[in-house]
């Protein structure tokens, strides 16, 4: 049996792990988007290497495409590279706005009132 030239394809290939699949996925999205990045700054590995204060020979083997990156040094390349690789949207429960000094409960009221008509998103609950 001839051996094939692309190990992972075949490993994937013959044991379909979900996760292991999703995981190349990823990592190779964000590999990509940090090769286009470079690209457009017209910098090399070792211009990244030098601007993140690490070695030429650890950021060839990030961009690889198959080294399990951290949080922090996706980080560390989108501070480098001034981009976005992972955007995440924060869930956000409660909405805190200032709406002046309330005297007294129908104040509120009418302040609350006054803020959920000119508010474009009125989704949140008030927390008093």
């Amino acid at each position: 049996m001839k051996k094939s030239k692309n190990s992972i394809s075949s490993w994937l290939k013959e044991y379909g792990d979900v996760e292991i699949e999703s995981f190349i996925e990823k990592n190779l999205a964000i590999t990509e988007k940090v090769r286009q990045a470079m690209e457009y700054k017209g910098w090399k590995s070792k211009d990244l290497a030098k601007v993140m204060d690490k070695s030429p020979s650890e950021v060839s083997k990030w961009l690889s495409g198959m080294h399990n990156l951290t949080l922090k040094s996706i980080i560390k390349m989108e501070t480098a590279l001034e981009v976005d690789l992972i955007h995440t949207i924060p869930v956000k429960e409660y909405e805190y706005v200032y709406l002046g000094s309330v005297q007294n409960q129908s104040d509120l009221l009418i302040k609350t009132e006054d803020y959920e008509q000119t508010a474009e998103i009125s989704q949140y609950d008030i927390a008093i």
